[in-house]
């Protein structure tokens, strides 16, 4: 995401500086020649249809225009939104201006996060309502001007094809008109509307992930339905049920009413209350004990089970969809830039100099010889063009990373310090070098254990022992040693390509700081859980291990976005809990019910339950503490029966419904771990390291003749005239990273296949809009014409 950030700030300055130009030349009416008519181009942007420009003006527009195509589809943005006239390219560039990307980010945070100040404030942070009214305002302005370029760019008829903006409106209007009610009033009033506030920031452009996990909750939410409706018939059948027998039992208070059955059951239903709410019965007659039984079997051990069955499928059809989706919107990303880098002369190829062209507005940090070496490795054909069957595959090559083969020879070859690094290789390469470092561990690892059983009652001093002592600095003297040997034998570049390397400095630096600040500050226990982190290093020698961790590699973004979810939902129930229960106080309430004992508070003689009385929603803080108890369930209906006993039975549906969509989240969540777990292992299964080697690895032999051939010039041959030797052919290597959309590359390899012959299929549609003259695919293309100028008919470009 950072580089595609990178290619959006060059976009938007480069597009900027050529708007600025056009403007200037259509006031003027003087481009400096450039009869339209004479122009080699396929197809012209759409950007300066009706202005008057030099052909090289033209064709820098067609390669800034197909620069926001690629970058459209490395976003997954729809087509619809593209600026397709010169009157919507300034909104766009001011929408799509990186500093303003970062000030929408920041307003939707402060808008979040003025709900720490708001009443019911945390004290800390209580500002005065002319205060927080005031931001709040401010920042509902800064992402109504955003709305509103956008709407200006997009057009009013196509918001409601947009149900993202169109909701990110009417709510951005709700919120405007209640803060300017409170500002008004001077006073808070009841403002559930707040928990909206997540909207914006879900909208913004760093917020891609998240918006994609909720697009794969919403897409599960059909089957997880149906598994509930069946759930909540076990559920209301049971609690018949038990009315019938349980209702007479005067000691049992779960079964008194239909609500309270019910109540009793959905409880149970978590296995939160069990065996409270079976023990009087029971007390009873012990066959009643098949009642609650064979209920927790059936909708616990069955049900909840066959739900995650049914979202797992599902969320593994949708993640191959969404592969699909991305797949084809890439490639129709790709034809549509590729129309604009066609020229009359080769109306079906794109050539070197416009794929330079197309590369310098795209990605202006590769070099020349970098963008050489990816038309070089597209152009698999070796006619000197792209077809649109190449530059479809353009993605694929922009994560190449591009070394001479000479290159791999060792770092420290002809260097100073060659001799050192040799000797630090021939050390690393020894066989038993591996050994002696795990050797090395599991001595720390009985260290610790030693410096345990000597723990004594001073804490200050049992910290020290363990990670301060004359042993700790042995042992990470020793693991600094290694560290350096590896990055002599490899260099810093290939020893931090190693996540294992990465993880074994950071951990042994981390416990080097924390030694450092007990011996300066003995009671700062926290950093004694550094030293340990080492061990984690064993867990590399079983395969099973080392299959977690690659999971779990692959699923960091999947889980960031997961987090990201579950701290919106906390946001939303918190706001509507703050208003709900803020004013509801806990301590010593609850008299004659079940839970009173759990709130009985003395300040002198108070129990462990007690305490209670401090789960509640007094502010945003204590709101999410709450919330995350409910999340783990144990002793949940504690909470709900308080609140039910202070403000009403209908409270109950509040802590029902958070329940119902932490599950729903959280099953997500787990069905998401097993598909990526499935995915690593059958991946591992059909892929020997050869396969892996040819997958992250390519090859590109070339020489300076064959760069003149295909039409290298200008600044792009004096770069390669550097790296390539006349006479002389040269290999270079290209790796990707090892990401899950190159894995998935591999694992649906049949699939990509059919779905890109189905679209091919489908779409119908000739390569290039021109007409060729001949069968000769360089010939000039005839492309009809206006009769001239003064009709003032543009000609017409590829729209969508």
């Amino acid at each position: 995401m950072a580089k595609v950030v990178k290619y959006s700030d060059r976009l938007y300055y480069t597009l900027r500086e050529q708007w600025c130009r056009l403007k200037a030349y259509s006031r003027t009416g003087t481009d400096g020649g450039g009869d339209s008519s004479t122009l080699d181009m396929g197809s012209r942007s759409s950007l300066h249809t009706g202005l008057h420009m030099s052909e090289d003006e033209h064709w820098e527009m067609n390669y800034h225009e197909a620069a926001i195509y690629l970058e459209e589809g490395q976003n997954n943005e729809k087509f619809d939104s593209h600026p397709s006239s010169p009157e919507e390219l300034p909104a766009y560039l001011r929408v799509h201006n990186p500093w303003y990307h970062g000030l929408d980010l920041l307003a939707s945070l402060v808008l979040i996060l003025l709900a720490f100040t708001e009443d019911p404030a945390v004290p800390t942070f209580e500002l005065p309502v002319w205060a927080h009214g005031t931001i709040e305002l401010m920042a509902l302005t800064v992402i109504g001007i955003e709305l509103h370029l956008k709407l200006k760019w997009i057009g009013w008829s196509t918001i409601l094809k947009h149900k993202r903006t169109m909701l990110k409106g009417i709510t951005l209007l709700i919120m405007v008109l209640e803060a300017v009610v409170v500002l008004c009033r001077q006073s808070s009033h009841f403002r559930v509307t707040r928990a909206l506030r997540p909207i914006f920031l879900v909208d913004t452009r760093h917020c891609g992930g998240v918006r994609r996990f909720i697009r794969q909750i919403l897409q599960s939410l059909p089957p997880i339905i149906d598994m509930l409706g069946l759930l909540m018939f076990f559920v209301a059948t049971y609690s018949l049920l038990g009315f019938y027998l349980f209702s007479e039992h005067v000691d049992n208070g779960h079964f008194q009413t239909l609500s309270d059955s019910f109540v009793s059951m959905f409880v149970l239903l978590t296995s939160a209350n069990f065996p409270d709410v079976m023990m009087p019965s029971y007390a009873k007659s012990k066959w009643y004990a098949l009642f609650f039984i064979l209920y927790i079997i059936t909708v616990l051990y069955v049900l909840m089970n066959l739900m995650l069955a049914v979202v797992y499928e599902t969320f593994t059809r949708i993640e191959r969809e969404k592969c699909r989706a991305l797949l084809l919107h890439r490639r129709g990303a790709t034809r549509h830039a590729f129309r604009l880098l066609v020229s009359r002369r080769a109306p079906h190829a794109v050539r070197l100099r416009h794929f330079a062209g197309l590369m310098r507005h795209y990605a202006p940090h590769y070099n020349g010889l970098d963008v050489y070496l990816m038309f070089k490795h597209l152009n698999q054909t070796g006619t000197g063009g792209l077809s649109r069957a190449e530059f479809a595959n353009v993605y694929d090559v922009f994560a190449l990373r591009w070394a001479a083969q000479t290159a791999r020879a060792p770092w420290y070859a002809a260097s100073p310090l060659e001799p050192i690094a040799r000797a630090a290789a021939a050390a690393v390469h020894w066989k038993h070098f591996e050994h002696l470092v795990y050797a090395v561990i599991v001595c720390n690892g009985v260290s610790l254990v030693w410096r345990l059983c000597q723990i004594n009652e001073n804490l200050q001093t049992s910290a020290q022992l363990l990670c301060a002592s004359w042993d700790t600095w042995l042992f990470l003297t020793l693991f600094l040693i290694e560290a350096a040997l590896r990055m002599m034998a490899s260099g810093l570049a290939a020893y931090l390509e190693s996540g294992w390397n990465v993880f074994d400095l950071s951990v042994t630096l981390l416990a080097l700081m924390g030694a450092v600040l007990l011996s300066i500050a003995p009671g700062l226990f926290i950093v004694v859980i550094f030293r340990p982190l080492r061990l984690m290093r064993l867990y590399k020698l079983k395969k099973r291990y080392r299959d977690v961790f690659g999971t779990l590699v692959l699923l960091s973004p999947l889980m960031s976005s997961a987090g990201c979810v579950m701290l919106v939902m906390y946001y939303f129930f918190s706001i509507i809990g703050m208003e709900l229960f803020a004013s509801y106080q806990l301590k010593n309430c609850c008299v004659n019910t079940t839970v009173e004992d759990f709130y009985k508070y003395s300040s002198n003689s108070s129990t462990a339950l007690g305490y209670y009385y401090l789960n509640n929603f007094e502010n945003l803080v204590t709101s999410g503490v709450t919330l995350f108890e409910l999340t783990v369930v144990n002793n949940w209906f504690i909470l709900m029966n308080a609140y039910a006993s202070v403000a009403g039975q209908f409270t109950r549906i509040y802590f029902m419904v958070f329940y119902l969509f932490t599950m729903v989240v959280l099953t997500i969540v787990v069905a998401s771990v097993l598909e990526a777990f499935r995915f690593r292992i059958q991946y591992k299964r059909s892929t020997t390291k050869r396969d892996e080697e040819k997958l992250l690895h390519e090859e590109v032999h070339t020489s300076w003749e064959e760069a003149q051939r295909l039409g290298a010039a200008g600044t792009l041959a004096d770069t390669l005239r550097q790296h390539l030797p006349p006479g002389v052919e040269v290999t270079f290597i290209g790796s990707r990273p090892r990401t899950k959309e190159v894995l998935q590359r591999r694992m649906y390899q049949s699939e990509i296949q059919k779905w890109l012959a189905e679209e091919d299929e489908n779409e119908g549609v000739p390569p290039s809009t021109t007409i060729t003259s001949s069968e000769d695919p360089l010939s000039p293309p005839l492309i009809h014409q206006p009769d001239s100028e003064d009709n003032h008919q543009p000609r017409p470009a590829y729209q969508l």
